[in-house]
């Protein structure tokens, strides 16, 4: 799953893991991402931005996630510099970040990664 509020950024990562045989689902906020979270969905994976509107953040959605789905991996990507990311709380601190821009490798590379 591929939670990314920023519509151009959300298509291409989702056309970058098709390319790749993955299977993507897709929201645009946290909160429409734990309502597909919540369902009987079947997810491998929630790759979700650390910074987004709507009141919750990516941090925030990871967590509340792994109360429902304690196994699910959680791949992290933020735009923030550096000084950003590693101001972090203690949850998100434990999470792998992948920094934007991210090339298709390195992002299939992480990702074949935590599935494994």
């Amino acid at each position: 799953m591929v939670v990314e509020d920023d519509e151009d950024v959300r298509t291409l990562v989702k056309a970058t893991l098709a390319d790749m045989n993955y299977q993507v689902i897709s929201a645009s906020d946290g909160p429409s991402a734990l309502e597909i979270l919540r369902s009987d969905r079947h997810i491998d994976l929630l790759f979700t931005d650390v910074v987004m509107p709507g009141g919750m953040s990516g941090l925030q959605l990871a967590e509340q996630a792994r109360h429902s789905r304690p196994d699910l991996p959680v791949l992290l990507t933020s735009g923030y510099n550096e000084e950003f990311v590693s101001a972090r709380p203690a949850f998100g601190a434990n999470l792998p970040l992948i920094r934007k821009p991210f090339r298709r490798q390195e992002l299939g590379e992480t990702i074949a990664k935590l599935l494994n």
